[in-house]
């Protein structure tokens, strides 16, 4: 079965730090790219990261994450990391990955909340 399954939210104080994964399945994992989504409450998703290609493409990034998030892999794993620093509250969202081209069903998320 085609998946992806994110993992690694949670509740951090504003300015703190979480490590996202995202598990991918079914698939030849790195000879595609992936990307990163979130969704506020009462927002559209929005793209926050993208990785070209997992083995070893171009990565971009949003200007409202840049230079506090990073994407990282670990093709042994099927895996792809997003590390998140100085988290502010406006970063409260459900977070979701997908592969691309040719996205799979999406997952459930990863719920994080950056509250003190």
């Amino acid at each position: 079965q085609v998946r992806v399954v994110e993992s690694g939210g949670g509740l951090v104080q504003p300015g703190g730090s979480l490590r996202l994964s995202c598990a991918g399945s079914g698939f030849t994992f790195n000879t595609y790219g992936m990307r990163w989504y979130r969704q506020a409450p009462g927002k559209e998703r929005e793209l926050i990261v993208s990785i070209s290609r997992v083995g070893g493409g171009s990565i971009n990034y949003a200007d409202s994450v840049k230079g506090r998030f990073t994407i990282s892999v670990d093709n042994a794993k099927n895996t792809v990391f997003l590390q998140m620093n100085s988290l502010k509250p406006e970063d409260t969202a459900v977070y979701y990955c997908n592969r691309f081209p040719a996205p799979v069903n999406w997952g459930k998320g990863t719920l994080v909340t950056v509250s003190s």
